[in-house]
């Protein structure tokens, strides 16, 4: 059974939310929020494999209540919001405050959480749909920090940049048709994330313009030349099967060249291995 929290200061979106879910089956909602700080306490009570939010509730703590939460700060040790992390307003407190995504607010630790492949296995083809990453190893969910997947009414924005760049697993449009809606929650309970190619490439894009050198960040040499290989797949937006058949080895084969990858540069997924090699200049 999905564990999924609620976030939304409308009580009809998450009434409406909640009724698609549960319709579907094998999905409980354990839990509803109309704030960032609301939330942060339902997830530290519920252990939710997937929090739906809303980035753009009053207030503006949807993005930091995403980062608390992908941080796993709520930690389900006590931690979380507390000590003034959401005290200065959110938005309002400086994190997109001077122009946002003209303001540089991509620079950091970008898009963790986001894969690459689209629809490449059953994606819908929207934006707003579950085109998801074939492959994904690890479980995104309540092992460790839940998986956030933004609903949001405004398609790439400010906004949705900020929660992508605080650890979203990808986005949905609420106007998004409900069995995409189910998909994407269950890409991300399953590991994968829920961001079509297209939208990836603009994510991707977008990062590229701000890219900003970084002294911390591993040297391409840490990989094996075979690795930098599948990196600069990865980089053209190929899925497994289509790395696995362009370097003439299995699927599973190309999972554990990923696997060993991320463990390598301490990324969390394909797209933020893609920002590294972005970074670290293997992809020009």
């Amino acid at each position: 059974m999905i564990r999924v929290v609620l976030v939304d200061d409308q009580a009809i979106v998450r009434t409406g939310f909640r009724v698609v879910l549960e319709t579907a089956g094998g999905i409980e909602v354990v839990g509803e929020a109309s704030g960032g700080r609301e939330a942060v306490d339902v997830v530290r009570r519920t252990r939710p494999d997937v929090v739906v939010m809303d980035v753009r509730m009053p207030g503006g703590d949807g993005i930091e209540a995403t980062r608390a939460i992908v941080d796993a700060r709520v930690g389900f040790d006590g931690g979380g919001l507390e000590g003034g992390r959401l005290g200065g307003g959110g938005l309002e407190g400086g994190r997109l405050e001077g122009g946002g995504l003209d303001g540089g607010g991509l620079d950091g630790v970008g898009f963790d959480g986001v894969g690459l492949e689209g629809g490449g296995s059953g994606g819908s083809g929207r934006g707003a749909g579950p085109g998801t990453a074939d492959g994904q190893e690890a479980r995104v969910g309540s092992a460790g920090a839940p998986a956030v997947l933004v609903a949001t009414t405004f398609d790439l924005d400010e906004y949705v940049f900020g929660a992508l760049e605080a650890g979203a697993s990808g986005f949905v449009l609420k106007d998004v048709e409900p069995d995409e809606f189910v998909g994407a929650v269950r890409a991300l309970a399953s590991g994968r994330a829920a961001i079509d190619g297209a939208t990836t490439r603009r994510v991707i894009a977008e990062f590229t313009r701000r890219r900003r050198a970084s002294a911390v960040e591993p040297s391409p040499d840490v990989l094996t030349e075979r690795e930098r290989e599948l990196v600069r797949l990865l980089g053209e937006g190929l899925s497994n099967d289509e790395i696995g058949e362009r370097l003439v080895v299995e699927t599973s084969t190309v999972k554990s060249h990923l696997t060993r990858i991320t463990t390598k540069l301490g990324t969390r997924d394909r797209l933020q291995t893609v920002v590294w090699a972005y970074r670290s200049g293997l992809l020009p």
